[in-house]
């Protein structure tokens, strides 16, 4: 196989044949990649008056093939001229020079998704992707679930008896995944509590360009007229877990992905399940009961709806990496009524809740790959200095 490539899409050219010439670009990656290089993609869109030229390189192109084959796919719908040729020689995992074009300072936040991450970004966080889930990155799906609940895995297990599960036991965070075709499956991934993992999971995950992220997980209610069992779905997130912060300020808005939210209301409404919409306290401190004056004082200043230790970091990271994503989180304990965490009423709770809470987001999904089968808009994470791929209206 040649490890060059160059095609440019004419009216003449049938969908059949400009699926084919994609499907030849994604084999000559793997293959300039297989034999010790980054290939380079360099791709010429006439049509665009201010951006004409996007150009980057690959790694590990086989582990997403799915999302390169869908951006190539319609670029070249559009006309645009596509090359490939080998870059330059890959770095070793054990190379101190893989780090030298990873940092995030130097990012260029208006760069295409196609390529946002440099080679050797994508190199680490698939690594150790691998190495936290168990699971290889080509097993991921484009719409990926977080929690932190043994009893999701379960019940993810019990409705996909079939899906790829982690190959060694012990791993940090461990993943599963219910594998169609295309990718458009789902994947189920534990990290565990806390922002520290929610971060590390999401860096990783980010480079493999999933269509959505959706946190599921469980929180403590704030107001009077919540009960133990109702779902609270965040419209916004009151950022207190501290992870992000110095990478991004605390004064940029934070808010889940439009549709995703409605998606998740209708069926909330369908189930006729008792739900609150609002702001989300997200905190780093397990034991912030332990300075309460203190911690109700800012809850009260956001007028948050609920606590947890996960979603305002799995959001604020989606908003980062331009990952559309969304929060639907179930009331375990009212902490500021009364009603802590203890465990033989919360053994009672997740067992009347566990099997509802994941069957309304796999729903939600569901819609979304019926009414966006190539990806739910993300016009609210984009930059207005940041390229659209396509079409005569870009910036």
């Amino acid at each position: 196989m040649t490890d060059r490539f160059k095609f440019q899409s004419e009216d003449t050219h049938s969908e059949s044949e400009i699926n084919d010439q994609v499907e030849k670009a994604c084999d000559i990656m793997e293959s300039i990649y297989e034999n010790g290089e980054y290939p380079n993609v360099l791709v010429k869109r006439s049509w665009s008056k201010h951006n004409p030229v996007i150009t980057g390189e690959i790694a590990r192109p086989k582990s997403y093939r799915w999302y390169l084959l869908r951006e190539l796919k319609k670029l070249a719908q559009k006309g645009a001229e596509i090359s490939i040729i080998p870059s330059r020689d890959r770095l070793s995992m054990n190379d101190p020079a893989l780090l030298d074009n990873t940092d995030e300072d130097d990012w260029d936040i208006t760069q295409k998704k196609l390529f946002l991450f440099s080679p050797e970004r994508i190199e680490i966080s698939l690594n150790r992707l691998e190495h936290y889930t168990g699971t290889r990155p080509e097993d991921f799906q484009r719409y990926i679930l977080f929690t932190n609940y043994d009893m999701h895995v379960q019940v993810f297990q019990d409705k996909f008896p079939g899906c790829a599960k982690p190959r060694r036991s012990g791993v940090q965070m461990p993943a599963y995944h219910h594998k169609l075709a295309d990718n458009k499956g789902i994947s189920l991934v534990n990290i565990g509590v806390g922002p520290a993992n929610a971060k590390t999971v999401t860096d990783h995950v980010a480079v493999l360009r999933p269509d959505a992220m959706i946190m599921v997980g469980h929180c403590g209610g704030l107001r009077n007229h919540q009960d133990i069992g109702d779902f609270v779905l965040a419209t916004g997130f009151m950022r207190n877990d501290g992870v992000l912060d110095e990478i991004l300020p605390l004064n940029i808005p934070i808010t889940p992905n439009y549709l995703l939210n409605v998606y998740l209301k209708e069926v909330l409404d369908s189930y006729g399940r008792n739900h609150r919409m609002g702001t989300i306290f997200t905190t780093a401190n397990r034991n912030w009961e332990f300075m309460k004056r203190r911690t109700v004082e800012q809850i009260h200043m956001s007028r948050s709806i609920a606590v947890d230790m996960e979603s305002a970091t799995v959001a604020t990271n989606g908003y980062r990496y331009r990952i559309p994503n969304a929060t639907l989180l179930c009331v375990s304990d009212k902490p500021l009524h009364g009603k802590p965490k203890l465990s033989s009423e919360a053994q009672e709770f997740y067992e009347d809740s566990k099997q509802l809470h994941l069957a309304m987001v796999i729903k939600v999904l569901n819609i979304c790959k019926k009414n966006y089968p190539e990806g739910l808009p993300n016009a609210s994470i984009r930059a207005m200095n940041e390229p659209l791929m396509g079409g005569p209206d870009e910036e």
